[in-house]
């Protein structure tokens, strides 16, 4: 679903009423547990959580006009989306992620190289979403992605 929002606000009024109440539930954990500094707003048509340009002013490489994505959500065609950069970029996060999943869920980890994939609003692991919130701040952020993603 590529929303046209230009708030969050205004991003989930648009969402149909099976999807809201859980990418608001998923919104406001990721809210609760991510460390000081990120900034929420709308991030390539989704709801983002990014590095501002006040605390990174190089931006995101790919286009220095955009601060520095983190975390983005999404409801797309078949499912919602957490999209974690940190995931993508730390080996050592994933491999805890992976591990923790099964833990949580009974269903298999439906994921891309950052993209996590909910087919069933019911099985969103909220408490471990809010876990892998809380795993990475801001600078740790920008160490990793200075020293792994920019090239």
């Amino acid at each position: 679903m590529a929303a046209e929002a230009k708030t969050v606000e205004e991003y989930l009024s648009q969402l149909p009423e099976e999807r809201k109440e859980a990418i608001t539930q998923l919104r406001d954990t990721i809210k609760e547990h991510l460390p000081p500094g990120f900034e929420e707003g709308i991030s390539y048509k989704m709801i983002g959580f990014y590095v501002p340009h006040s605390v990174y002013p190089e931006g995101y490489h790919c286009d220095p006009k955009l601060p520095l994505p983190f975390i983005n959500i999404a409801s797309q065609k078949n499912f919602v989306a957490l999209y974690h950069s940190g995931i993508y970029a730390d080996k050592m996060l994933l491999d805890w992620f992976v591990a923790e999943y099964p833990k949580h869920v009974k269903t298999n980890l439906d994921m891309g190289k950052c993209c996590i994939r909910f087919k069933k609003m019911n099985q969103i692991p909220f408490n471990l979403m809010a876990q892998l919130a809380a795993k990475m701040s801001v600078n740790e952020w920008i160490t990793l992605y200075e020293e792994n993603v920019k090239r």
